[in-house]
């Protein structure tokens, strides 16, 4: 957990009781928001709908990055690349391969890593559910994201796609991949951050988004891969229960 949970907005320093960050002008500012840990902070840049970029106490990591690579043009090439599964607004072979450095890692799920092009798969390494590693100093365990209701299961079955658990400097961040409410999400503890995605029919809806943020109790959380849902009303819902700092992001600014 965060030895300091002092939360810091670069757009207006320290937001004493705010909840919900003004859009404007948090998207005037590029929507960044930074996290201190014990020796350092972790700043996160949403990009688009699942895309973002955090600058980590000696890591800048990109998760699932796709689209245009002009829209990471600001950003300093990646450390490491998190790929939680398959599907073109979460893996795209091209965007990557504009992205990556010399020296950048790419972790991914089996399915995705058979996927890969050659020079991609040999910067790659995979990663199953119940999996853990380290990069560095960092701690990443591979957690579940699924699908558990009957019509949707076709878009993403149990054991093939990743969510991911990153322990920095101390801080836990969850960033949940496409998946509805299971009971591995539920389960969490001691999330510090978390990305939680809410559109249907591919993930799940805002109330079963907020009854499991609800229920594990991140200390903050991002509403992400939202197209066509209402993140105020997650974050109301959230609100309503407590103990939970929501935070928006310009993800289709």
């Amino acid at each position: 957990m965060l030895s300091r949970r002092t939360f810091l907005s670069t757009t207006a320093g320290a937001i004493a009781g705010a909840t919900i960050l003004p859009y404007a002008a948090r998207a005037a500012a590029g929507g960044a928001d930074s996290f201190a840990t014990a020796n350092g902070t972790v700043t996160v840049h949403p990009v688009a709908h699942a895309s973002f970029v955090m600058q980590v106490p000696g890591m800048v990591i990109y998760n699932d990055p796709v689209g245009d690579p002009a829209m990471y043009a600001r950003f300093p090439k990646p450390d490491l690349i998190l790929i939680t599964h398959e599907h073109g607004d979460h893996y795209n072979a091209d965007t990557l391969a504009a992205l990556v450095g010399p020296n950048t890692k790419i972790i991914a799920n089996p399915a995705v890593q058979a996927k890969m092009p050659e020079a991609l798969a040999a910067m790659s390494t995979q990663i199953a559910n119940g999996g853990a590693m380290m990069v560095g100093d960092m701690k990443l365990d591979a957690v579940p994201a699924y699908n558990t209701t009957e019509e949707r299961l076709k878009y993403h079955p149990k054991g093939r796609d990743n969510g991911y658990v990153l322990t920095i400097d101390a801080m836990r961040i969850y960033i949940a991949g496409d998946t509805e409410d299971t009971p591995e999400m539920r389960a969490l503890t001691d999330i510090d951050l978390a990305f939680v995605p809410m559109n249907l029919p591919y993930t799940m809806d805002v109330g079963a988004a907020a009854s499991a943020v609800n229920a594990f109790k991140p200390r903050a959380v991002y509403p992400y891969h939202y197209r066509d849902s209402d993140p105020m009303e997650f974050a109301r819902l959230v609100e309503a229960a407590g103990g939970v700092m929501v935070h928006q992001g310009p993800w289709y600014g």
